[in-house]
């Protein structure tokens, strides 16, 4: 009969299953007050906006580095800027092919302009394209590269001020209905820990609704910065080997008085 009995409460102090603990956390938030809830309701517009722009920036990372490394195996393989023109189309989403597109339409239209300025003498025409064209193409692709960053940083600021704000937003949350705890405890003029507890442990539930905003949003931000960072350093190197290969062969030859 002892062991019976001794069986008996040990069964009746066991912790209720993880089950039985969501739905207290569920029932904690349903019953919570209205300025409770509405940080919650905040917190979770963070959360969700700042999971599709994680996902949103894993897929155009993955796309921009794997065309970015397709066509720099094509540029490097070409015999010529026309054919790796022709080549780079097939790549949207790579900003070195965008790059690369928009300094090969500008040395295109400086060619042209060559074409139409026979009538200069020669040593006007060797001086016209190494300066003043090169310089056109090198404001054309630094604009390029810079709306390129602009591009793959678009939302990563949302994701900093998630990480920055939902803590705060949650803390809020929690010291309001603290308060409201406590002012309960001075209209019941009772302060043993079963009046205490549920009102402080919903009001905990804030604070960890907005670590949980915050901390997803802060890794992916520094991820993603880094990411960008690598590609603006591709793009900046390749904007260099761009330019050296037009005034070592395209402009200068450009540039050679044609002989009579």
């Amino acid at each position: 009969m002892l062991t019976s009995e001794v069986i008996h409460l040990v069964v009746a102090q066991t912790p209720a299953p993880l089950a039985a603990s969501e739905a207290d956390i569920i029932q904690m938030v349903l019953t919570a007050g209205p300025v409770v809830k509405l940080v919650l309701f905040l917190l979770l517009s963070f959360s969700v906006v700042s999971w599709a722009i994680i996902f949103m920036k894993f897929q155009m990372l993955r796309k921009a580095q794997g065309e970015t490394q397709k066509f720099l195996e094509i540029f490097w393989g070409s015999k010529s800027l026309a054919a790796a023109y022709n080549e780079s189309k097939q790549f949207t989403h790579s900003p070195l092919a965008e790059i690369f597109r928009v300094g090969y339409l500008e040395l295109t239209k400086i060619k042209r302009m060559w074409s139409e300025k026979e009538a200069l003498d020669a040593s006007a025409l060797a001086a016209v394209p190494v300066m003043g064209g090169l310089d056109n193409i090198r404001r054309a692709l630094r604009s390029t590269v810079t709306n390129q960053i602009t591009k793959l940083e678009r939302a990563l600021p949302f994701l900093a001020t998630t990480g920055n704000a939902t803590p705060f937003i949650g803390l809020f949350g929690t010291v309001w209905g603290i308060m409201a705890s406590f002012r309960g405890i001075g209209l019941r003029g009772s302060a043993n820990l079963a009046v205490v507890a549920p009102g402080i442990s919903e009001a905990l539930v804030a604070t960890a609704a907005g670590l949980a905003a915050a901390i997803p949003a802060v890794i992916a931000y520094n991820y993603y910065s880094s990411k960008v960072k690598v590609i603006e350093t591709v793009m900046n190197n390749f904007s260099s080997d761009f330019l050296n290969i037009i005034e070592r062969n395209e402009l200068k030859k450009a540039g050679q008085p044609k002989s009579v």
